[in-house]
């Protein structure tokens, strides 16, 4: 219990810890707050103390939490006065690819992380809190020096999801596959790794994940029939401390029979990810890590997903395609995975399963469980108990046309035959699309209402296979598609989740798909971007909106919520459009061909005529001085 008691002290003071005391095995579960016992008698969903500590005014990671909640437990900005929102302070980076970045806060100091060349930025916060501040200071940046050739194997643009802060130390990751550690008083370089290799398609996007003196990392790259992995760096030098792999024979993947207790049958086999792929071809399987990883301190496991498998075209890889599309416990200090499970077998249409895993404890059928969310591309809402994988549900949340819903009793989605791709025919009217009903744009959690606010895709699309050659480093696909609006003919939404109610609560509609993330505050305020360049403040409750600001760039970033040095309540976000979703804009790609950007020229063309490149620009707002 003293240890347990140690590493939440630590995740809430963030001061002079070591967090490797987080990484034993609770013995019992910690005490649960009278708050949140009353929200759970109450009917409401909460996230476990131990993952989401209570809120000390920082924001020291793009989840904002182990739990991965980005919930803010700050209430100077109201629904009252957010209408007074005012711009505090603005940096221009300057690079005009997708900006993802989130700006986490430690102390007086902002950091982000810019899309290729990956360039890590330390402000100086004292600037805002003061009037007779000449202008923002740059206190140090620091060049990761991605080779410039990497970005020729990036399928999406050479965006970056943002650095991560733990322990005086602030970590990043470069397109080309190099984790970096930074000491985030000075800038100096303590060590620089190389994990993947980008001349293959092993690229690095996604922000590292840092539990129990380990810094956890995965690739992008299962367009170029990159073999997923994920894999974990010790934090004192930057040396590998495991590396686990989505696809092969099972000490790849790092499972142990002995350890490995899969709630399905259908998991249980040996080597399954080498065996239910033909011949050799999981080496270039897909399923890279580069979304969103969440921690259980009770159980002391980390959560990921495994991307879509590669190539698109599902005919030339018969099998379930273990484990691509998948979600993973693992404890973080060996890797050993503790189960699995598989959201789309045989993945038909690119449903990539890199998605958030909230974490969160439900009142459930007159009991309390334990399990994760997870706003799933296939179109499904699924809470599975995160000590089994078993899942408990999965409510269609996007309007489905390829699927008939997942069979509870097996785990298994269940495919309408009569939308099966086959060579040399178009499949029309496929939704969710390829992106999926949800890319990798982050929900929030708030521990007041308890609904999940998640942004998300209205998309259909027409599918034609074609023929996949895989030559290392190229892109490995093999299908054309082509996207257009969902029913009502809006491409995205915004909504609010009830998960234990399991219903959409509001929804807003959106012109194009949503790629912000999003950010929820105690006071019931909900922010997020859209890609015509608006910044918003929700109503929690009603969704009604309280206030905007045009940035000048579409927005695919990620919101913060922070206390400043002045201890006023600030929030932050980076605009500048690009990504998969704006590269038709970030690239000039030509809007005369609807196949242009994986898909995307046949529905974004119009979008260069409401928004415009970006620079990289940093807006924090913050109340009028009183």
């Amino acid at each position: 219990m003293l240890v347990r008691a140690a590493a939440i002290l630590c995740l809430a003071l963030l001061a002079g810890c070591d967090r490797s005391t987080s990484t034993g095995r609770a013995d019992a579960p910690a005490p649960r707050s009278e708050t949140d016992t009353r929200a759970l008698a109450a009917g409401r969903a909460v996230a476990p103390a131990a993952a989401s500590p209570a809120d000390d005014g920082q924001w020291i990671m793009p989840a904002k939490d182990y739990a991965n909640t980005r919930f803010s437990g700050l209430t100077e900005i109201d629904k009252s006065n957010v209408g007074r929102l005012q711009l505090a302070l603005t940096f221009s980076s300057g690079t005009t690819q997708g900006q993802e970045s989130a700006p986490i806060v430690v102390g007086d100091t902002l950091y982000f992380v810019t899309p290729y060349p990956n360039t890590l930025y330390a402000i100086d916060l004292r600037k805002a809190a003061d009037p007779a501040s000449p202008g923002l200071t740059v206190k140090w940046k620091v060049n990761a020096m991605a080779d410039s050739a990497s970005q020729g194997e990036a399928c999406c643009d050479g965006v970056n999801r943002g650095p991560t802060f733990a322990d005086g130390t602030v970590y990043f990751n470069s397109l080309d596959s190099h984790t970096l550690a930074v000491d985030a008083a000075t800038g100096r370089l303590k060590w620089k790794t190389r994990v993947w290799d980008y001349t293959r398609g092993e690229t690095m996007t996604m922000a590292p994940f840092v539990v129990g003196g380990k810094v956890i990392v995965g690739n992008s790259g299962a367009e170029f029939g990159a073999r997923g992995g994920v894999a974990a760096l010790n934090v004192g030098d930057g040396t590998i401390a495991w590396k686990a792999y989505a696809t092969g024979p099972d000490k790849d993947v790092l499972i142990d029979p002995a350890v490995f207790k899969p709630f399905y049958p259908q998991y249980r086999g040996k080597d399954l990810g080498q065996k239910s792929w033909p011949g050799d071809s999981w080496k270039i399987g897909g399923g890279g890590t580069w979304g969103w990883i969440s921690y259980d301190p009770e159980q002391n496991l980390i959560f990921h997903g495994t991307s879509n498998p590669s190539p698109w075209n599902h005919e030339v890889r018969p099998g379930d395609n273990l484990w691509t599309d998948a979600v993973f416990a693992r404890d973080p200090k060996t890797g050993k995975a503790h189960w699995a499970y598989q959201y789309s077998p045989h993945d038909l249409w690119d449903h990539s399963g890199v998605n958030e895993n909230i974490v969160l404890d439900l009142p459930w059928q007159g009991r309390t469980r334990k399990v994760i969310i997870r706003p799933e591309r296939n179109g499904y809402m699924y809470v599975l108990d995160r000590t089994t994988g078993e899942v408990l549900a999965a409510d269609q949340y996007v309007p489905n046309t390829v699927s008939d819903g997942v069979d509870l009793r097996t785990g298994r989605l269940r495919h309408k035959p009569e939308m099966i791709p086959q060579h040399g025919k178009v499949v029309r009217n496929v939704c969710p699309n390829a992106p999926g009903a949800k890319d990798w744009s982050p929900s929030a959690f708030s521990k007041v209402t308890g609904w999940l606010y998640v942004p998300h895709n209205n998309l259909c699309m027409d599918w034609l296979l074609g023929k996949p050659n895989y030559i290392a480093g190229t892109p490995y696909i093999g299908v054309t598609p082509r996207f257009f609006p969902g029913p009502g003919g809006n491409a995205g939404e915004f909504m609010a989740w009830d998960p234990v109610n399991r219903r959409k609560v509001w929804t807003i509609k959106e012109r194009w798909p949503v790629w912000s993330g999003a950010a929820v505050t105690a006071s019931g305020i909900v922010f997020y971007g859209n890609l015509e360049g608006w910044f918003k403040a929700i109503d929690a409750d009603t969704g009604k909106l309280l206030w905007q600001f045009q940035t000048g760039s579409g927005i695919i970033g990620q919101p913060t919520v922070f206390r400043g040095t002045d201890g006023r309540e600030y929030v932050a976000i980076i605009s500048g459009i690009g990504g998969w979703i704006g590269s038709m804009i970030s690239h000039n790609l030509d809007p005369r061909d609807p196949t242009a950007a994986k898909g995307w020229g046949n529905m974004t063309a119009d979008l260069k005529k409401v928004t415009n490149k970006g620079a990289g620009t940093l807006f924090v707002f913050a109340l009028p001085k009183t």
